[in-house]
Order: C-alpha cells, then structure tokens, then sequence
C-alpha cells in the first residue's frame, strides 16, 4: 500500500509549545505505557526512567519536553486535558516526587533525577527519547523518535523512516504535487474534492465535517484567547504579549461575547492595507502567544507555526468573503492538509531536521495554496501558490533564543501568513502554464536544503540569534 496521511494528521489538536518538543514526547509517552500494559508489566512497575537525545536534550527545557513526558506518563491526553489542569499536575509530582502513573497507580519519580538530558544525538533522528521501565530485578527499555508536527515513530518497526510511513489504501493516493494534478484532471474536480474522496476512504462524511469544525473552532478559540490575553509569556525571556495590545487599537471598544460574534464584529471593521497587515499579524501572534504559554493549540503543521494557517483563514473569513460558511472552512482546511502531506512525504516538517523552512515555511505553502482554492484558483494555481510561498523560505533557519518557542518564532508566524496571501494573489494573476518550478521540485530543493543544513541552525539552540542574543540581554 501507499503512503497516506490524512487531512488530521496534518492538524492534530494539542498543547504547544512544541508539536516535535513537546506534543511528540507525550504521544511517545503514552505509546510506552500502552507497551508495559500489552507486556503485562505496568502492575509490576516501580520506576520509571526517561533519556532525553539531541534536539530534545539541548532545546528541551525551553519547549517544556520534561513536562510533556511527565503529562504523558500520567495518562493525560494533550488533545482533551484541560489546559488550567497541567500546572497542578507538574506541581504535584515535583514536590511530592512520585508520580500517578497512566492515572492508575503511584510510584517514585523524580524529575531531576529521572529526565535525563544527553546532548548526544541518536543516528536515526535528531528527536530521541528513551523510556525504561524498573520492575523486580527487570527493566524494559523502548526508544522513539519524534519526528515533527506530532508524529512519532520507532526504529525498529517494519519500513520505518525518519519521515514517517503511515499505510492505508487511499483510493487516490498522492505522494506527489504531479500526481494530485492527474487526479484533478482526470475526475474534474478541485483538490479539496479529491481530498475529500480519500478522507471518506477512512471516516464518515459527518465524522470529516464535525472534526474539520472541530479544528476550526480550536483555532477560532485560540486566537480570540490570544488576542484577550496580556501580561508576560513564561519562560525567562520576559517577551511581553502583543495581540492584547494590537487587537485593543484595531477593535477599540466593540461588545461582544463568542469567538463567533468577535469574528462578525471584525467584519465591521474599517478595511485598509495597513490595517488588514495588522490583522493578520495580530491572528498570528495571538495563536504562537497562547502556544508559548503551554496553550491548546492546532499543530499545523506544527506548533512553532500554529498560527499561520488560523491568521490566513481568519483573513479570508473577514476580509475577504463575509458570506463565508463551514463549506469554506472545510475546504481550506483540506487543501491545507494535504499540502503539508507532500512536503511531509518528500521532505521533512522537523525543524530539527530541516530548519524553520520545516515549519514556517511549510505551514505558508499550505496556508498560500488552500487561500487559492477558496479565491478562484484552479488546481494547477493552489499548488503554484505553494510553491512561491516555499521558494521564499528556503534555508530559513530554527534558532529559538533560550530553546523557547518565542523569539523569533512567534513573529515568524506573522511573516508566513503574510507571505502565503501575498503568494496566493501572485498565483492568481499568473498563468500557471507559466511556471518555472513546479511544486515537486521545490519540495525536493528544501529536502536537499535541509540535508546541507548546518546542525546548529536546526533547532538546538548553538546559532544564530540563540547565540547573539543571551538570556541576560532580555
């Protein structure tokens, strides 16, 4: 069978800061805890260890990988715990040192003693983690790998890869931009219709829409959060929130009391460049600003650019279309999906793999193409759009100060939604038979990027602004 990723492995719903960092080691976590019990061991288990490699040892603390794994190990679902809940439980388990493991049973933990960091890198991937499990005069050892936007992989499965391998039998299945452009053209019908046909192969039609609703409205809340919350985001950097601030000038002093009634109140408001550039930048910083804060966001396709794809929708939902419905949302989400699945398939969305090309860049080429759709754009020109919107980050580089999810990554988000409108309206004013690179190849070119990559530009914290700006400085 092919290689499929649905439309909701693209987009998952969690906790930031981190989709790699942070949301991978608690799936990872919870992967383990599902070994001891299908090993019969989880009864016998006195102690439980956790070695932390490479990227996740050296930008580990600012992307709260030690918290994910302890969440992880206590049974807590990143997707449905509540977000007030989390600071408790990490509390709980540092003062009382031990730990409710899988929420069953309590046993010594340690988080000093037992998160280990190694700065060492396992060969498979640069995001490795291993968990061992003491019991009697026994342990149990499994290692995985976190390899970006959520996923998380073992080595020693069949046809494992650092890219990941997930197996289905999607009735058009797409490895490639090209072969996405033959299903259009045979069948007639846009991308979000092919998308579609593929996602029916898996779930029910009213399974598709609740859950594309669902992501919606997790992003609608997270900007409408981001942009009524101040103060100082956590982490040591004292980076002041700016979608408070930003939002207050542009609304002014407007009544309402649901995301929903803040999105038509913004529909009210005065449409000028300016005005419509701090839009979208104010939908940005709102959704990375509630992600640093360990937040519920959409990782899409990551958490460290959460909020390009929710800052375009949001534009083309209140700039651009007032009469837009779920049909619109739906669609966009769908075009974005799979977007990011060609560059997942062909490329990489790990910044510690690829840079911040991996992400940014990634999330602006989906946002960039599924904006395209919804503007008129033939199948030909949403992936035109993604294109340009990736041609312009290559060789972006992941330097997070303080390995927090803050500085630069949070305006970067603004940038890439900026980037992906302005890709959109150039893929719409040209003829596609026009183009000089296809989507395909500039998914092989950032591949290559990455590969030629220095390591230290790849999300460890050892250069760029993470070594010309110091902690002190801030």
């Amino acid at each position: 069978m092919e290689e499929c990723i649905s439309v909701f492995d693209m987009l998952k719903i969690g906790v930031g800061p981190s989709s790699s960092h942070t949301l991978g080691p608690w799936r990872a976590a919870e992967r383990f805890l599902s070994e001891i019990r299908e090993m019969g061991i989880f009864d016998t288990v006195e102690r439980v260890k956790v070695d932390l490699y490479g990227s996740l040892s050296l930008t580990g603390k600012g992307h709260a990988t030690d918290l994910a794994v302890m969440l992880g190990l206590s049974g807590q679902d990143p997707e449905y715990i509540p977000v007030e809940n989390i600071s408790g439980i990490i509390k709980n388990i540092e003062n009382n040192n031990e730990i409710v493991l899988g929420n069953e049973k309590t046993i010594a933990f340690s988080f000093l003693m037992d998160i280990v960091f190694h700065k060492d890198f396992l060969p498979f991937h640069a995001n490795g983690l291993k968990f061992t499990a003491y019991y009697g005069d026994a342990g149990y050892e499994s290692t995985f790998y976190s390899i970006g936007g959520g996923f998380v992989v073992k080595e020693d499965r069949p046809n494992a890869k650092a890219k990941e391998a997930i197996k289905c039998s999607f009735p058009y299945p797409i490895q490639k931009a090209d072969e996405l452009l033959a299903y259009c053209s045979d069948l007639g019908k846009s991308i979000s219709e092919v998308v579609y046909e593929n996602e029916k192969s898996m779930r029910s039609e009213s399974d598709i829409d609740h859950e594309l609703m669902r992501i919606w409205n997790t992003m609608l809340e997270c900007m409408y959060i981001g942009c009524h919350s101040e103060g100082i985001l956590p982490g040591g950097l004292n980076v002041r929130r700016r979608a408070f601030d930003m939002h207050q000038n542009l609304i002014g002093l407007s009544n309402y009391e649901t995301p929903q009634q803040w999105l038509e109140t913004i529909r009210k408001t005065e449409v000028k460049f300016r005005s419509i550039l701090k839009w979208v930048s104010c939908f940005a910083l709102a959704v990375n600003e509630v992600n640093a804060s360990l937040g519920r966001v959409v990782t899409a396709p990551t958490n460290g650019s959460a909020g390009v794809i929710p800052a375009v929708l949001m534009y083309y939902m209140v700039i651009e279309n007032h009469t837009a419905n779920e049909e619109h949302i739906k669609k966009f989400l769908m075009v974005a999906g799979e977007i990011g699945s060609i560059f997942k398939k062909g490329s990489t969305i790990s910044a510690a793999m690829g840079g911040c090309q991996a992400e940014i860049g990634v999330s602006s080429a989906m946002a960039a193409g599924a904006l395209t759709e919804l503007l008129g754009g033939t199948p030909e020109q949403v992936l035109m759009a993604a294109e340009i919107a990736m041609e312009h980050h290559l060789g972006l580089t992941c330097d997070p100060i303080g390995g927090l999810v803050q500085i630069p990554c949070i305006e970067r988000n603004t940038m890439g939604a900026i980037k992906a409108i302005n890709a959109a309206e150039l893929a719409l004013e040209t003829d596609a038979k026009n183009a000089k690179v296809p989507l395909d190849k500039v998914v092989d070119t950032m591949w290559q990027t990455a590969k030629d990559m220095n390591a230290k530009y790849k999300e460890t914290s050892e250069g760029g602004l993470a070594i010309a700006v110091n902690m002190a400085d801030c």
